[in-house]
């Protein structure tokens, strides 16, 4: 598996996976509806941020991250970052691969400390990912996310300091 830094010929195999989780509203706080050019403009991120593929030796995107400083001014110091892994892929190492990639890249841009915002609590898979690369649950903000199925859930705030 190789990382590298997305292009927008990337777009074309990451959006259907995008599409997918995001209209399924388990685990992320975008709207389900969301349509296809606002995506790519929240996705592939211009600098400061980074947006990057994993793709296996054929090219195929098996997963995306996108990291960025988590706030302006004051607060860029912390870097935040999403993680999208296609769903034939799950299980495989590829959210680990790019989990430990972006905290790579943090720390090389000088960041302090990496911070995700909004970790649906049900996830139970990326949370145990999180946590076993060093983040804390720092709060849960309870009933903070919708989810279609199981009703109001906490969003946790996760941290790792650099």
């Amino acid at each position: 598996m190789l990382i590298r830094e997305a292009t927008a010929a990337d777009w074309q195999q990451i959006w259907p996976f995008f599409r997918t989780i995001v209209s399924a509203g388990e685990t992320y706080t975008y709207p389900r509806d969301l349509d296809e050019p606002t995506a790519r403009e929240l996705w592939l991120l211009r600098p400061p941020g980074r947006t990057v593929v994993a793709v296996d030796d054929s090219g195929t995107v098996l997963g995306s991250a996108k990291m960025n400083p988590n706030h302006m001014g004051g607060g860029s110091h912390i870097a935040g970052g999403s993680f999208m892994v296609a769903p034939g892929h799950a299980g495989r190492g590829v959210g680990r691969a790019l989990g430990q990639y972006a905290l790579d890249w943090a720390r090389a841009e000088g960041y302090r400390a990496m911070q995700f915002n909004a970790v649906v609590e049900t996830n139970t898979r990326a949370v145990a990912l999180w946590q076993s690369l060093g983040f804390e649950i720092m709060t849960t903000l309870p009933e903070g996310f919708q989810h279609p199925t199981k009703g109001f859930v906490g969003l946790h705030i996760m941290y790792r300091r650099l």
